[in-house]
């Protein structure tokens, strides 16, 4: 269909509630089975997908995108293959539609249940990263949703094909390809659309900048789950520097916590380092320079890191709340944990680490840390669906409301009571 045919955004949104009715009540096996259908259509369409996905590379080059922007828009052979088992990965997670809560009799006679129901109808807005479009797909088939995509433009070629191969599985299973729907129309103004389906859509998911979870929200009738932004900080207690295993250990972490992958939501942009522990620092952060990564830093930790011949610059303030994205690292010497934690409270919200030997601090940590994931002693790139065993995510939601951390199955969900009785009238 050529985009002067495309369906208006509302028919979308009417197509995807008729198909969200009967995904609600579609058995575990045919949602597995559309999963595996999909699977091996990526793996049998290979080639057509990775034509579609040249051309929008070549055309991102042409147009001068960012290269970060352009990586994550490339597709190879090996990565379609991760994301035809990544679709496979899904279909062997737990069904949590139908959980049943348990069963309460009331005085009046009355049994009051609670059960586990599909959310409906999702709006998924995304950038770059065509294989959000089958991940996505994948998580709101086998949790029962309908689901309405809009990816960037420069992906519009790629995910053309992936919704081909997703609707000819659909098909084939005997499922109403409008289960999922890609918008081909990049104009923004069908965004905006999407947005104020209210009366149709269920939730929107984005998943990109800063710049698009603030249109969303701002724009948005149809409620909005916030996530993936925000500042990653690491605290180093001194308890953590006192030995040479240690100071390894920390080091390597905080190597794959900025340069595994920069660009990602849970990559490093802070590290709080305990002043007990300053002078263990060039040793910290040698392997991160070794890869080109920025140091900024506050005049005191500077200063040590000049003295020991650690490249480094002087830190803006505008540095300490800042989501990089890239291989950029702002560091802070604090005078202890409650520092630490007052600094956190100030500009934390996603991802937070501690570093320490003592476990009153490590617990008084995780006790005080009011964001999506607290972890110690381990990387922040563990906070992610598939690394935290809910197979892929939507998204990384920030806020608290409904969902909040990696968004699996489970939280593209919700409850509804069921109440059951012999005739029961209320006195």
């Amino acid at each position: 269909m050529s985009q002067t045919e495309a369906p208006s955004i509302r028919l979308m949104g009417t197509r995807a509630r008729a198909a969200a009715r009967v995904l609600r009540s579609l058995p575990t096996a045919r949602k597995v089975a559309a999963l595996a259908a999909i699977a091996a259509g990526l793996r049998a369409q290979a080639g057509v997908i990775l034509a579609a996905n040249a051309q929008d590379v070549a055309a991102a080059v042409a147009a001068g995108l960012p290269e970060p922007m352009v990586a994550r828009l490339r597709l190879s052979p090996a990565a379609l293959e991760g994301i035809a088992a990544d679709v496979e990965a899904v279909s062997r997670l737990p069904d949590p539609v139908g959980e049943t809560g348990p069963v309460q009799t009331q005085p009046s006679g009355i049994r009051v249940s609670t059960r586990r129901v599909p959310l409906g109808v999702l709006g998924v807005i995304y950038e770059s990263r065509p294989n959000v479009t089958v991940d996505v797909a994948a998580l709101a088939l086998m949790s029962g949703n309908a689901v309405i995509l809009r990816g960037g433009k420069e992906t519009g070629r790629s995910n053309a094909a992936l919704e081909e191969v997703i609707h000819a599985a659909l098909r084939a299973q005997g499922l109403l390809a409008d289960a999922v729907q890609v918008i081909r129309d990049p104009a923004r103004g069908r965004m905006l659309e999407l947005l104020k389906l209210d009366d149709l859509v269920d939730a929107i998911i984005p998943r990109g900048g800063a710049g698009l979870h603030r249109f969303c929200v701002e724009n948005a009738t149809v409620p909005v789950i916030v996530g993936g932004i925000g500042v990653v900080h690491v605290y180093l207690d001194a308890s953590f520097a006192r030995t040479p295993g240690d100071r390894a250990k920390a080091a390597a972490l905080l190597h794959n916590a900025k340069v595994q992958k920069p660009s990602a939501c849970n990559a490093l942009d802070t590290l709080l380092l305990d002043r007990a522990a300053l002078s263990t620092l060039p040793e910290l952060v040698r392997p991160l320079v070794a890869d080109a990564v920025t140091l900024r830093a506050d005049p005191e930790t500077l200063a040590v890191l000049q003295a020991a011949g650690v490249p480094a610059q002087a830190a803006a303030e505008a540095d300490y709340g800042t989501e990089f994205l890239s291989l950029t690292l702002s560091i802070k010497t604090v005078s202890g944990l409650d520092e630490a934690l007052d600094f956190i409270a100030a500009h934390g919200n996603h991802t937070d680490v501690i570093l320490t030997r003592d476990p009153a601090q490590a617990e008084r940590f995780v006790q005080d840390v009011d964001s999506a994931a607290v972890m110690v002693n381990a990387s922040p790139r563990f906070n992610d669906g598939g690394q935290l065993g809910l197979g892929a995510e939507v998204a990384i939601s920030t806020q608290k409301l409904h969902a909040r951390g990696p968004m699996g199955l489970r939280e593209l969900t919700t409850t509804k009571w069921v109440v059951e009785g012999e005739g029961a009238i209320r006195r």
